[in-house]
């Protein structure tokens, strides 16, 4: 048998295995994460001293296994932290994400080590992300270095070429650095890095923002291929709802730190509740300029507050145009609103389809 059949081989017997195991990839599968009260916060200057940022407020999701989840919304809104937190890249001040029957922000030293090969993540910016000194075969061998010592240098040469292929690339990129690739050609390495370690979960942190639109494309489909085979759970972190109305099952709509809405992905795009989340759907671009010139895009008034000094009761309360009193001193509870989760006290007023 040639390398080839053989490595090939492989990544398909993994994607035979996941499917028989997890048929769906809805959220009625077992859930894989559960995320609760989750906090986030920093200690920054304000010019006068030290204070708390907090990044990130109580929040709560599950992820199935097999399921992709969006999380969405403006700079600062938390996307990022939240993704930082489950990889404990940064502390959590509270909450609990349960994984494989463990508080990931509980374990240290030999436990969360082992735990971290089932938690992967793919960067922005590709070509920042690998190491200029290697060539792509060491980057894609050093995962298995570390989380499985035991194989072979044949084995671990096989299953470096299986990724590589199954990312779109063939032997002969093994041996050259990363500056001679692309920016789609080095994000292809990247998956490959996150995946040949077979996780669970991947957190894709704007996974294509820094490529060319000719690229996105083929990047989007190659993650959803590469999720369907694998039956990989997905945390997809976007500013474009194209793609994220594209590759995600459901989306969670965040700002300033607090979940504003959590729906299925036709339902939220199809009639969200939320005005801040209808307020994103109008700002994103249109490719049809006669649809673009006739929807109501008026974009949301005033800037985002800083973390620093959030609004009292209603974080969104002041930019959103149906604001009343009550959003001054009470914070609204998500609650389950139409087809959504939602945190707005007037959620059953904004029922119509989205412009």
């Amino acid at each position: 048998m040639n390398a080839g059949a053989s490595n090939s081989g492989a990544v398909n017997a993994r994607a035979a295995n996941a499917g028989a195991a997890n048929p769906s990839a809805t959220p009625d599968n077992a859930t894989l994460l559960a995320v609760r009260g989750l906090t986030v916060s920093y200690r920054v200057s304000d010019g006068r001293g030290h204070a708390l940022l907090r990044a990130v407020s109580g929040v709560s999701f599950d992820l199935a296994r097999g399921e992709t989840l969006g999380l969405v919304g403006e700079s600062g809104s938390g996307k990022s932290s939240i993704a930082r937190a489950l990889l404990r890249l940064v502390p959590a001040e509270s909450g609990s994400v349960q994984f494989h029957g463990s508080d990931l922000l509980q374990l240290s030293g030999a436990p969360l080590q082992a735990m971290r090969r089932h938690l992967q993540l793919i960067f922005q910016d590709p070509l920042a992300a690998l190491d200029p000194r290697m060539p792509i075969g060491g980057i894609l061998a050093e995962p298995l270095r570390v989380f499985e010592p035991k194989l072979s240098g044949t084995q671990r040469e096989q299953r470096v070429l299986a990724m590589a292929q199954a990312v779109g690339l063939g032997a002969e990129h093994l041996s050259r650095y990363a500056h001679q690739f692309s920016g789609g050609q080095a994000q292809r390495i990247g998956i490959a890095r996150a995946l040949i370690i077979e996780p669970e979960l991947v957190v894709c942190d704007e996974p294509l923002s820094a490529l060319d639109v000719s690229i996105k494309s083929q990047i989007s489909n190659l993650l959803k291929d590469l999720q369907r085979r694998l039956q990989l759970s997905l945390l997809f972190i976007s500013h474009d709802l194209a793609a994220v109305r594209f590759s995600c099952d459901r989306v969670l709509v965040l700002y300033l730190g607090r979940v504003m809405e959590l729906a299925d992905c036709d339902a939220l795009f199809g009639a969200s509740r939320h005005p801040y989340t209808r307020a994103l759907m109008r700002a994103a671009p249109i490719p049809d300029p006669v649809v673009a010139r006739a929807r109501n895009n008026a974009p949301l008034e005033g800037e985002v507050p800083s973390p620093l000094s959030a609004p009292s009761g209603c974080v969104f309360r002041t930019r959103c145009p149906m604001a009343i009193a009550r959003c001054t001193h009470e914070v609204p509870v998500l609650r389950q609103v139409g087809a959504s989760l939602v945190a707005c006290h007037r959620a059953e007023e904004v029922d119509s389809p989205v412009e």
